[in-house]
């Protein structure tokens, strides 16, 4: 594209395959740059995101998932807004959960998923990984030949996220039928995309039903331990404050390890050196998935709005902007990553991405993404060799073609067609 100055991040298919040349354009001119479109500032330095990320006090997270398209009844004016946001807070889709929450109700709602998501319920929960690559893989692995996200990763991603929130197994196909009729926030770009309030409103029901009857009678299992947890001040929450916390943590889990996991599984196929190499130093796969991380993060654009006014990397900022933190960008920041846009399995400062957000808001499933990420790609190199993409699907070496989920809050692959030998007809 020659005329990236007009371009329209929200609308423009274009960017969808590949938004990185738009990402670098924008950087080279400042890294924090104001666009002509819906007053937003773009973001795509490291150290200005992880600035702005850690300034809770400065910019709300109350447009997180919206962006520019939230809607106020009143101007956004004044030397500080904050009255606004509070005021009308409840007004913005997807207002009850804790991704657009600012302290002090933020800190509370996050109390109660980090009292869930402890070590030893991590530990516990990644015996249940096990069981699941296994029996994930055996639905695909005697084959030579599959879709990988629809066959592998988002299933178990989903199933996953099931396990740690204590829902029985008995129930896990529901959940799965379930989810073949969900959509993602915010996949619909463009001013006049149809947001809901609540678009995770379909599993509110189910997870009240477990809360409540947990809360009358306790069963000593996780969905308990969720139903009877406390605020820090040991106030017990409403019913309807654990449910929106169980279910953004299960839907919002979910989609972005799925796209995680697809994505360096093309990169085994991309490389396949590294193949052998983790086969050879299993130590070596969580760098491997950290580097994925970075080279592709899965959240495209994340959102902050500005209370007052203030300055980030020497640009003004006025009260009521719109800021888009794009983390895809920042993690390919040539200042903070040598040669950004190169796979490197070795590279030393892989971890400082910020693929999971930085600050207060950084991602609480963190942890468990990285486990679902290698314990998934030890098994998947335990069960298949010489994995590579299907010429058929994605074109041939030198000329690869790929769909993306069209959307311009996360970056993720529509399907991942693979080929191999399974690992039993080697032997």
């Amino acid at each position: 594209m020659d005329n990236y100055d007009s371009v329209d991040f929200f609308t423009d298919q274009s960017l969808v395959e590949d938004p990185y040349p738009y990402f670098d354009h924008l950087r080279a001119k400042c890294p924090v740059q104001p666009t002509p479109h819906y007053g937003v500032v773009a973001v795509t330095g490291y150290e200005e995101a992880t600035e702005i990320y850690r300034d809770i006090d400065t910019f709300s997270s109350c447009i997180s998932v919206i962006g520019p398209f939230a809607s106020f009844p009143v101007p956004l004016q004044g030397e500080d807004i904050s009255w606004i946001i509070e005021r009308y807070r409840d007004q913005l889709p997807m207002n009850e959960h804790m991704v657009t929450m600012d302290p002090p109700t933020h800190t509370q709602e996050r109390a109660l998923i980090m009292r869930l998501l402890t070590p030893k319920r991590l530990k516990e929960n990644e015996a249940f990984m096990w069981r699941l690559a296994d029996r994930q893989l055996n639905e695909c692995a005697g084959t030579g030949r599959c879709e990988f996200i629809s066959a592998y990763a988002q299933p178990f991603a989903m199933l996953v996220v099931a396990d740690v929130l204590g829902v029985p197994e008995a129930d896990h196909q529901r959940f799965r039928e379930g989810f073949g009729l969900s959509q993602t926030p915010g996949e619909v770009g463009g001013e006049q995309a149809d947001y809901q309030l609540n678009a995770l409103e379909w599993l509110d029901d189910w997870f009240a039903t477990y809360i409540a009857e947990r809360r009358r009678t306790p069963r000593g299992d996780v969905l308990s331990q969720l139903a009877l947890s406390t605020y820090p001040d040991g106030s017990t929450p409403e019913v309807t404050a654990v449910v929106r916390t169980a279910t953004f943590l299960f839907a919002a889990g979910q989609e972005t390890t799925a796209r995680l996991l697809a994505v360096a599984v093309r990169y085994l196929c991309e490389y396949p050196e590294l193949q052998g190499e983790l086969r050879a130093h299993r130590e070596r796969i969580p760098d491997f998935i950290e580097e994925v991380l970075r080279i592709e993060s899965p959240v495209k654009a994340d959102f902050r709005l500005a209370r007052r006014a203030t300055t980030v990397g020497g640009v003004e900022v006025a009260p009521g902007t719109p800021v888009m933190l794009l983390n895809g960008a920042a993690n390919r920041d040539p200042r903070r990553f040598e040669s950004p846009s190169e796979f490197r399995l070795d590279r030393p400062n892989a971890k400082d991405h910020i693929a999971f957000g930085r600050g207060a808001h950084s991602c609480p499933g963190g942890p468990l993404a990285r486990a679902e990420g290698r314990v998934s790609i030890e098994r998947i190199l335990d069960r298949m060799r010489d994995i590579r993409l299907s010429e058929e699907h994605h074109g041939p070496p030198g000329a690869r073609h790929f769909e993306y989920v069209p959307t311009w809050v996360l970056r993720g692959l529509q399907q991942l067609h693979i080929e191999f030998t399974p690992a039993e007809a080697t032997k």
